[in-house]
């Protein structure tokens, strides 16, 4: 296999250097892959390490700033729980709630004043431990209810007991985590966090109540769209104990959380770190908050980071494919120069032996490819006169015999022919003879008229000079009724369309039977169509030969052979006035048959 491969690659050495072009074309090649690759290379290494540290600084600039922002938001949220000048009020009547009702009153007034003068909280509760009572205020469908209830196991909490031992009387609660809860019998669950504040009695430093707001996410969720977000980074915000405040993919939370460095966010100079997920690697960059801890993590993959190195690097391979195609071509060109006229020359005889008899080549230069060039046009041009000549003679020869079938058949001959007929009748007294006469030279004429599309009226005159020779044949065997939309009578259809569905009728039903048919012309207008049909109570048509007839309609009219082909000449002429809304339709129930066109309303005919 080894040896083959060797062979092969040998042959294929020795015919590429054969040519001097060839061994150019390597040279060259070999010359710009070296220098454009050693070039990409150094560019690439450079270009990462830039990326990096460009990633860092901005990043972690950004990441400080919002941290900051969310600090002043939480430290803010503080503030406002503090009762200031209203403490003792308050306290007093926590304590006197269960005897007074002004107390009550003055509770519920504090949570309303509370819940109005912000549009980020979602509902407050006040917890007084003594009573194992709440009161709370929220949006319920539109209105701002105020309620009151007995609440049990509020002291078992994990956020009371925090807060119960926190030396700032507070504790901070996310409901970012599936199993979070309030603790409360809430409607829905917050969103986002709790902020629990205790109040103590001034005077022996006894908690008597709980404080407890609830947040809406809109605040964060503004405050943190400053961050620059791109697809695949990730965004956490945690409290000191590293508690998810925000996250946007837990299982990335799951996975960082269980690694070494994790724990020791906040100890070290706030260095970036590298966290590989799986086949994933990214840049972990965080800040700490100065003034409690809060920590915003931001993972990015280092395939976003190397992006820009990415695209200059593929830009370099670009530019050296790019030289390296221009020096192919330049070498072809220099060393084809004296090849290029024998070359057009062979092409140019090659399209004049495949039947291409103008092929003409330019002549360029006065050498002997140019005097070779001239002898060679001189040649085309006379195969070409000679042609054309022998085409002439072919063209005056058939349009001799064409002239000389018209004279044989002159419509108009045959016109004439049977007005003289007409009138010998008359003059003999033989008036049937001279009225069918009559009457087929004026089908005659009707028939060789240069119109195509015609007016109803038109077509209906016809139909009854054609019915009254059909009468003279068949008698009291074959009747007809006419029912035709007077509206219609100007409907531009088709030139002998109803003729052709007439006849049908006539030759399958009339000419089957003995005894009397009747046929039935009518024209009715729908929402969307003009409606014509042909109707005869003759012996119908078997299910098997139907399907035979409308399968011919589906066939290509040059393909199209034996009957019917007066129906599928209908048919193919009405898709291509009106489009595949019009047809030709069938239908028989073995007690008569009606063949229908349908015309859209709008079109050529002006329904």
């Amino acid at each position: 296999m080894i040896k083959s491969l060797t062979a092969a690659m040998k042959s294929l050495i020795e015919r590429m250097s054969r040519k001097l072009v060839n061994k150019l074309n390597l040279l060259f090649t070999s010359i710009i892959i070296l220098i454009v690759g050693s070039l990409t290379v150094i560019s690439y290494q450079m270009l990462q390490k830039e990326s990096v540290s460009n990633s860092i600084a901005s990043t972690t600039n950004n990441l400080m700033l919002v941290n900051q922002k969310l600090e002043d938001y939480l430290d803010g949220i503080e503030q406002f729980s503090l009762p200031h000048n209203k403490y003792d009020e308050i306290i007093r009547a926590v304590m006197q709630e269960g005897n007074d009702y002004a107390a009550r009153m003055y509770l519920e007034d504090y949570l309303r004043d509370l819940f109005y003068s912000r549009k980020d909280l979602e509902s407050i509760y006040l917890y007084l431990i003594d009573q194992q009572k709440y009161y709370s205020i929220s949006r319920e469908a539109y209105n701002i209810t105020v309620r009151s209830g007995y609440q049990g196991g509020i002291d078992e909490q994990p956020w009371y007991q925090e807060a119960m031992n926190s030396p700032q009387n507070r504790s901070f609660q996310s409901f970012v985590l599936p199993d979070a809860t309030s603790g409360y019998t809430m409607i829905t669950e917050p969103e986002f966090m709790g902020y629990h504040r205790v109040l103590r009695s001034i005077a022996s430093r006894e908690p008597r109540a709980v404080l407890s707001f609830f947040l809406k996410p809109t605040v964060k969720d503004s405050i943190m769209s400053d961050i620059p977000f791109e697809e695949g980074e990730h965004l956490m915000y945690l409290d000191p104990d590293n508690v998810p405040f925000h996250m946007d993919d837990l299982e990335v939370y799951e996975a960082i959380s269980s690694a070494d460095w994790f724990q020791n966010i906040g100890d070290d100079s706030g260095s970036p770190v590298t966290w590989s997920d799986g086949d994933k690697r990214y840049l972990v960059v965080y800040d700490v908050g100065q003034q409690d801890g809060w920590k915003l993590i931001k993972p990015i993959p280092y395939s976003s980071i190397y992006e820009a190195a990415t695209k200059a690097r593929n830009l370099s391979y670009l530019t050296g494919f790019i030289f390296l195609v221009i020096s192919v071509i330049l070498v072809t060109l220099t060393s084809n120069a004296i090849t290029r006229p024998l070359n057009r020359l062979s092409r140019h005889m090659r399209r004049f032996s495949e039947g291409t008899f103008d092929a003409e080549a330019p002549v360029q230069g006065n050498d002997e490819i140019a005097y070779l060039t001239m002898h060679f046009n001189q040649m085309v041009r006379r195969t070409n006169d000679l042609i054309n000549e022998r085409y002439r003679m072919k063209l005056v020869e058939k349009n001799a015999i064409l002239k000389a079938l018209e004279a044989e058949i002159n419509p108009h001959f045959l016109y004439n022919a049977l007005q003289a007929i007409s009138t010998k009748a008359l003059k003999s007294g033989n008036d049937d003879v001279a009225d069918m006469v009559d009457a087929l030279a004026l089908t005659l004429r009707y028939c060789i008229s240069g119109k195509d599309i015609v007016y109803a009226r038109e077509e209906l005159k016809h139909i009854e000079r054609y019915l009254a020779l059909q009468s003279a044949r068949f008698g009291s065997r074959l009747r007809v009724n006419i029912e035709w939309d007077e509206s219609l009578m100007e409907l531009q259809i088709p030139k002998l369309s109803i003729q052709s569905l007439v006849e049908n009728s006539i030759k399958h039903a009339v000419e089957k039977v003995s005894t009397p048919v009747t046929i039935v012309v009518r024209a009715t207008v729908s929402e969307s169509h003009a409606i014509i049909s042909v109707y005869d109570d003759g012996p119908g048509i078997s299910p098997d030969r139907l399907e035979q007839i409308l399968d011919t309609f589906e066939v290509e009219w040059e393909e199209q052979e034996g009957e019917n082909i007066g129906l599928k000449n209908l048919n193919t002429r009405l898709k291509l006035l009106y489009g595949d809304q019009s047809g030709l339709a069938i239908h028989s129930d073995g007690s008569g048959t009606e063949m229908t066109m349908r015309i859209p309303r709008g079109g050529v005919g002006h329904v």
